[in-house]
C-alpha cells in the first residue's frame, strides 16, 4: 500500500499582455490554485485550476483546510473512496465553486501521481480509447480594443492555415449588427468547410434577445451557440434549444454529477463542456462523460488542453479538445515546462508518465502570491 504523506498547494497570479474581454466581462490577470499530493513510494502528482480573477486564494485555502486532513495516510490508489470523503467533509461549504475545485485538483494529482508511479501516460492508465492523438479546435476570438471583423477572420484563417479544422469565437458583446459583420468575416475567411463554434459566454437575461441573434447567426452555419445564458438558467437554455437548428452547448463552470444529469434531462444542451478542473477532478469527469454517452451527447471539455487531451483520448464519447495556441488568454502555459505539439488539428498526445508536464519552478517564483504549504 502506497500512503499519501503530504499535500501542498499554492496560489499564483499571471497577468494577461493586454486587458480581454468576453460578453459581459473583462479579464485583466488570471489566478490559478496548484496543488502536489506525494506518496511514501516517492512519487508525486500535480493538480491546478483557474481560480477567478481575483481571490484564488479560496481554492487554496479549501485544499490546505478542508481537504489536506481527509487525506494524509490514506491510500493513494483508493481515489473514488477519498473523493466521496473529500465531497463530504465539504459539503456544507460549497458543492460547486471554489470548494469542488479543491476537490477537482486534489482528485486530478492522485491520479497523475498514480499514473506516473504507474510509469504509464495518464490516457493509458484510464484506460486509453486513442493512443497517438485526438483532434483539438483552436479557440480564440476574443474582443480586444481595436480589434476589427478583418482582425478577427485574419486569427480564424491562421488557426485554419495551421491544420486545425474547426474554431471558436467570442460572440454577444456587440450590437446585432456589429457581430453579424465579425461572424459573416470569420466565415468568409474560413470557408464552408470549417467547424465554427460561437461562445456567448452567458450574454442574454432573456430568450427574445438570444432568439434574435440566433435568427441573424443561422445562414452562417455555426457549429454551435454556447453558455447563451447564466449556467443557472437552465430553462432558457431548453427553450432555445427548442428554437434554433444550432446545437446549444454548455457546462463548463457545472460541478458535480447531478447538475449534468439535470441538463440532460431537460435536453437543454446537445453538447457539455465538462472541466475537469471544475466539476469534480477526472473522477467526476468519468462520470459525467459515461452518463452522457448514455443520452448520445458528446462532451467537448473546456479549457486546459494539457490535462483534457488525456480524458478525450480515453472517452469516446469526446470527440475534440479545446486548444490556445498561445499563452495570451490560457495563461497557465507559462507555468508549466512542457507543451503540447499538434499537427494538422490534431494534439500529440503525451508519451510520458503521468499528465506529462511539470510545474516551471521559476514561473511559479515570478508569479506567486503565497509560498507552498
Amino acid at each position: 500500500m502506497t500512503r499519501i504523506t503530504d499535500v501542498r498547494a499554492r496560489t499564483v497570479s499571471v497577468p494577461l499582455d493586454q486587458p480581454t474581454s468576453f460578453s459581459n466581462r473583462r479579464v485583466l490577470k488570471r489566478d490559478y490554485a496548484l496543488v502536489e499530493v506525494a506518496g511514501d513510494d516517492g512519487h508525486v502528482g500535480i493538480g491546478f485550476c483557474y481560480g477567478g480573477s481575483n481571490a484564488g486564494q479560496l481554492v487554496t485555502s479549501a485544499v490546505r483546510e478542508l481537504l489536506k486532513p481527509v487525506l494524509l495516510g490514506q491510500d493513494t490508489h483508493r481515489v473514488e473512496g477519498l473523493w466521496r470523503e473529500m465531497y463530504q467533509e465539504a459539503l456544507l461549504h460549497g458543492r460547486a465553486g471554489s470548494v469542488m475545485r479543491a476537490i477537482s485538483i486534489v482528485d486530478t494529482a492522485l491520479w497523475d501521481r498514480n499514473a506516473r508511479a504507474a510509469a504509464l501516460p495518464l490516457y493509458k492508465l484510464l484506460g486509453a480509447n486513442e493512443t497517438e492523438s485526438v483532434p483539438a479546435y483552436a479557440s480564440g476570438g476574443y474582443y480586444l480594443e481595436g480589434k476589427t471583423p478583418q482582425h478577427l477572420a485574419d486569427e480564424m484563417r491562421g488557426y485554419v492555415d495551421q491544420g486545425f479544422k474547426a474554431v471558436k469565437l467570442k460572440v454577444g458583446r456587440e450590437r446585432l449588427a456589429d457581430e453579424e459583420a465579425r461572424l459573416a468575416a470569420v466565415r468568409e475567411a474560413v470557408g464552408q468547410d470549417v467547424l465554427v463554434m460561437m461562445d456567448a459566454n452567458n450574454a442574454w437575461r432573456d430568450l427574445p434577445s438570444a432568439l434574435a441573434f440566433m435568427r441573424m447567426a443561422e445562414p452562417y452555419n455555426p457549429y454551435w451557440i454556447e453558455e447563451p445564458f447564466s449556467p443557472d438558467d437552465i430553462d432558457n437554455h431548453r427553450r432555445l434549444a427548442e428554437r434554433t437548428p444550432v446545437p446549444v452547448a454548455t457546462g463548463e463552470i457545472e460541478a458535480g454529477r447531478w447538475r449534468f444529469k439535470e441538463l440532460l434531462d431537460k435536453e437543454a444542451a446537445m453538447i457539455l463542456q465538462t472541466d475537469a478542473a471544475v466539476c469534480g477532478g477526472i473522477t467526476e469527469f468519468r462520470r459525467i462523460t459515461a452518463t452522457a454517452a448514455s443520452y448520445g451527447v458528446e462532451v467537448y471539455p473546456h479549457w486546459f488542453h494539457d490535462l483534457h487531451v488525456h480524458l478525450v483520448a480515453a472517452a469516446p464519447n469526446a470527440p475534440f479538445v479545446e486548444f490556445f495556441a498561445d499563452d495570451q488568454v490560457l495563461n497557465f502555459r507559462r507555468l508549466i515546462d512542457t507543451q503540447l505539439e499538434f499537427a494538422d488539428g490534431n494534439l500529440s498526445l503525451p508519451t510520458t508518465p503521468g499528465l506529462g508536464f511539470d510545474f516551471d519552478t521559476e514561473a511559479l517564483a515570478r508569479y506567486a502570491i503565497d509560498d507552498w504549504q
